[in-house]
C-alpha cells in the first residue's frame, strides 16, 4: 500500500472517533440542559421589581454572593454575564438575566419578572406594555448622503 493511502485511512479513523466523541458529549450536555430547564421552570416566581441598572459584567465584579462564585465552573468565571441591578421590595439585588431578554429589559422602569433564584427568566411591564428599546444613534449627515447615493445607484433596496 502507498503511504498516502495509509495516512488517509488513519486520518479518517481519527476523524470518525472525534465525531463520535463530540456526538456523545453533545447528547450528555443536552440532557443536562433539559434537567436544568425543568428545575428553573419548577422554581419560577413572579416578582415586581424596579430595574436600576443593567450591564454585562464579569462574575467577580457583578456583586453576586460568594456562594454563586464558588459554584461557578472555573472556565465561566472570566466570562461576562448579563447582570441586572433591581430593587425588589426594600432590597437592592443583583440578578442574572437570560441572554435572550437582556437587551429588551427597560432601565428605570417597574417590571413583573419571572425569577428562579437569582436568574431572570422572563418579564413583562408592571403597568402596561413595554416598548422595545432602540439604542440606534441618529445617522450623521455624511451617512445619510451616502445611503441616498447607494439607493439611487441601485446598491440598496428602496425603503
Amino acid at each position: 500500500m502507498h503511504t498516502g493511502l495509509i495516512v488517509l485511512i488513519v486520518l479518517l479513523i481519527v476523524l470518525a472517533a472525534a465525531v463520535a466523541v463530540l456526538y456523545f458529549l453533545g447528547r450528555r450536555a443536552q440532557k443536562k440542559q433539559e434537567e436544568q430547564q425543568a428545575q428553573i421552570e419548577a422554581n419560577k416566581q413572579t416578582v415586581t421589581m424596579l430595574v436600576i441598572d443593567k450591564k454585562k459584567l464579569r462574575l467577580k465584579d457583578s456583586g453576586l454572593p460568594q456562594a454563586v462564585m464558588d459554584q461557578t465552573p472555573k472556565l465561566l468565571r472570566r466570562s461576562k454575564l448579563p447582570i441586572v441591578k433591581a430593587k425588589v421590595g426594600p432590597q437592592i439585588l443583583s440578578l442574572v438575566a437570560d441572554e435572550k431578554i437582556f437587551d429588551s429589559i427597560p432601565v428605570r422602569k417597574e417590571i413583573k419578572a419571572q425569577v428562579s433564584g437569582i436568574y431572570i427568566v422572563s418579564f413583562k411591564g408592571a403597568r402596561g406594555s413595554i416598548r422595545p428599546q432602540t439604542n440606534a444613534k441618529p445617522k450623521s449627515r455624511f451617512r445619510r448622503w451616502l445611503d441616498d447615493l447607494q439607493t439611487k445607484a441601485g446598491a440598496k433596496p428602496i425603503k
